[in-house]
């Protein structure tokens, strides 16, 4: 990424007073607050404006997500994953399948992995598009939200053409895809392609050189590489503190081997970069599409599968893959029935919140909006 000058919101002693009481007191912030992005409650120790330490509670939608998988047949329980991360649910769906997959032995089509790649990095820019909106809504900036949004909905009908959903999609299955690609689906996808590069364009003239949008981001949040590997951050997080670690490239699956792009990685390791990050993510997941439209196979979109799926006892696998918001895995298993003895959700936005105390430590309370929306957490994810 391209290196940027700090701007130096730290203050010395002399002006300290104007941020500091030499009181200390508890706040709450949230669950009920439009910037914690769902029901996250945030207990703030504060000195005047000045955050000495945050402690994250969750739990306002835990659903038990976890216990269900137990409930229900393999093949059941796909739309639970859709409800997690709920603004991207393909790729929640590729993390499940794939585990089943992987469990009892199923190997996918060429066409169904070429599908699932490109359903995948559409939904890739359109959490993107919806992180940005509202992170820039919440700093104040109001044009991009409307922008976005304008785009999303283009991605959103694509997967309404396709399996009848805009946002809960329960698009794949273990082996497979339920349908094949409607006629006419693949040249409006590519006509969607042509575009998003002027717009993607359009974004940054708003926003990238914007001063008072550099103001408000770069500093601010800042996570050294260390201490995002110690927390076992992913995704464009820890990309953005400079680590250029993406399961695509590192652990290729589907279509991902046979395409070419690039990991985009930041310098400063601020709310800015993990910006620019997104930004750059998006222009390449539009790439990838592009390369997948070219060359997308014909043949079957299912394995050869048996009709009650039944794992061996005692089979476990863990199965991982990159998400808009990181790493997110499933470990499963088996008892030689056709449920899931086990099913553990490895959750990035769950994992990345982890790290939110580290961000906010001696920022102002005007910072903490910014750095909520850097992380691009799903509530739904973190409770499960």
């Amino acid at each position: 990424m391209s290196q940027h000058q700090p701007v130096n919101l730290q203050f010395d002693d002399s002006h300290d007073g104007l941020f500091s009481s030499g009181e200390e007191m508890e706040l709450n912030f949230g669950p009920q607050h439009p910037a914690t992005h769902g029901v996250l409650r945030l207990k703030l120790r504060v000195n005047g404006e000045r955050i000495i330490d945050a402690y994250p509670i969750i739990g306002y939608l835990h659903r038990g997500t976890e216990k269900l998988f137990e409930l229900h047949p393999f093949f059941q329980n796909v739309p639970h994953t859709d409800r997690m991360d709920y603004v991207a649910a393909a790729t929640n769906n590729l993390a499940y399948v794939g585990a089943v997959e992987k469990l009892v032995g199923l190997v996918v089509p060429p066409r169904a992995r070429y599908m699932r790649t490109i359903l995948c990095e559409l939904q890739r820019i359109s959490s993107h598009l919806l992180w940005l909106a509202t992170h820039a809504i919440d700093i104040g900036a109001m044009t991009p939200f409307f922008y976005m949004f304008r785009e999303r909905e283009l991605i959103l009908d694509l997967f309404e053409q396709y399996c009848g959903a805009r946002l809960t999609l329960n698009c794949m299955r273990p082996g497979g895809m339920p349908h094949d690609l409607p006629v006419g689906w693949t040249d409006k996808c590519r006509e969607l392609v042509e575009m998003f590069p002027a717009k993607f364009d359009e974004y940054e003239g708003l926003l990238t050189n914007n001063r008072i949008w550099k103001l408000r981001t770069v500093g601010i949040g800042v996570l050294p590489p260390e201490v995002a590997i110690d927390y076992g951050v992913t995704g464009p997080m820890l990309r953005g503190s400079g680590i250029a670690w993406d399961l695509r490239k590192a652990m290729p699956y589907e279509a991902y081997g046979e395409v070419e792009f690039d990991v985009p990685v930041g310098k400063n390791c601020d709310t800015y970069d993990r910006y620019l990050v997104r930004m750059e993510e998006m222009r390449q997941a539009n790439r990838i599409i592009a390369q997948c439209l070219d060359k997308l196979p014909a043949g079957p979109i299912m394995a050869k599968r048996p009709r009650v799926m039944k794992a061996a006892k005692d089979a476990e696998v863990y199965y991982g893959i990159e998400s808009p918001k990181g790493e997110i895995g499933f470990y499963i298993v088996g008892d030689g029935t056709p449920n899931p003895y086990r099913c553990h959700v490895r959750a990035p936005s769950f994992i990345n919140l982890q790290s939110l105390p580290e961000l906010v430590k001696g920022t102002l309370m005007a910072d903490l909006v910014a750095i909520i929306g850097t992380t691009d957490i799903v509530l739904g994810e973190v409770d499960r």
